[in-house]
């Protein structure tokens, strides 16, 4: 039985006692977070998780606790890592690792020392619709990959006061985007082009990020690809992908409660998509824990690694800097600013 601790008791902290408690071999001895109360000690109760700290080095400090999932705020990401790292824990991280490289380069370099598991928590390489049609273009089921599309649109904006805090649109929301472009084509973005506006709420704009987007980039395969991106659907989450090659297509659409489609006199309908991410990722979520369980306890590389946790955070400077000066650029630009 593997111990784990959980570093984070807000949204994600709390989904992933949920998506660790469903995976067998573990057992979640405790959770800590600085804002701890009375409503979240009565949750990890239900939860049957024994201890509740306000200090997560008491987990860190644990030696029964093998493994560590960091779920806090995301500006305390690379620390904790580091300090996970030194303790010998082996370290699930909610993703970005960091906003700043430089920050990021130190976990890798101590991961480097280090006999510990390092995974990132891009939780949409796990979801069954991505998964398949991942392996339908590595498979060369659709042949040469030509044009990869993302299509990924939030319900509604998050509040404002999270929006100043977030890292912008490109590295908080398309992140995981920038991710599924790696992950479907099997390639690395060379080139990005972004185009953006204030289209949703003023407000966003006022704080200094868009909230609508397309991103334009070119692929070290040769191939194309297109990520848009809103923070408003009002039928719901949709997350959408369709990879294009010489010898067909595959694409997915979105996750409804059922596929049944009435039609009538009145038309034909079909079910919305579902509302948010934890209706549409939650075996997802599971599925990644189980995999970076199964990293643990067989000693084999994690799915995403700390390398898979940089890229995207590239892309998305990348992405930032092509909004502000109206052009495209190249990730060797990026790389090159920080000694890449």
């Amino acid at each position: 039985m593997i111990k784990i601790g959980i570093i984070g008791a807000g949204r994600i902290g709390k989904v992933h006692a949920k998506s660790a408690a469903g995976v067998k071999g573990v057992e979640i001895k405790a959770i800590a977070d600085p804002f701890m109360n009375a409503e979240t000690e009565a949750w990890a109760k239900e939860q049957d998780i024994p201890n509740v700290y306000t200090d997560y080095h008491e987990i860190l400090n644990d030696k029964e606790i093998e493994v560590v999932l960091i779920c806090s705020s995301t500006d305390t990401h690379s620390k904790i890592s580091l300090e996970a790292i030194e303790a010998g824990k082996h370290i699930f991280c909610e993703k970005p690792i960091d906003h700043d490289v430089n920050k990021i380069k130190e976990v890798m370099e101590a991961l480097k020392k280090s006999n510990v598991k390092y995974q990132v928590g891009f939780n949409r390489r796990f979801d069954h619709n991505f998964m398949a049609a991942r392996e339908a273009v590595k498979q060369g089921k659709i042949g040469e990959l030509n044009v990869l599309k993302v299509c990924s649109r939030d319900p509604g904006a998050p509040p404002v006061s999270y929006i100043k805090v977030s890292g912008g649109i490109f590295l908080d929301m398309t992140i995981h985007d920038f991710d599924m472009v790696r992950f479907m084509s099997g390639a690395e973005v060379t080139e990005v082009y972004a185009m953006g506006g204030v289209l949703v709420d003023p407000a966003i704009g006022e704080a200094g990020d868009i909230d609508t987007a397309v991103i334009s980039m070119r692929l070290d395969n040769g191939a194309l690809a297109v990520i848009d991106n809103c923070r408003r659907a009002t039928y719901g989450y949709d997350q959408r992908v369709e990879a294009f090659g010489s010898l067909g297509q595959v694409a997915i659409g979105n996750d409804t409660d059922s596929l049944a489609v009435i039609s009538n006199a009145d038309g034909v309908t079909a079910e919305k998509p579902k509302l948010f991410f934890l209706e549409r990722y939650m075996e997802a979520y599971t599925r990644e824990v189980a995999s970076f369980i199964d990293a643990v306890i067989n000693d084999k590389p994690t799915e995403v690694n700390v390398e898979d946790g940089l890229k995207p955070v590239l892309i998305g400077l990348a992405a930032k800097l092509s909004l502000a000066e109206n052009r495209p650029v190249k990730i060797a630009e990026i790389e090159a600013k920080f000694g890449l």
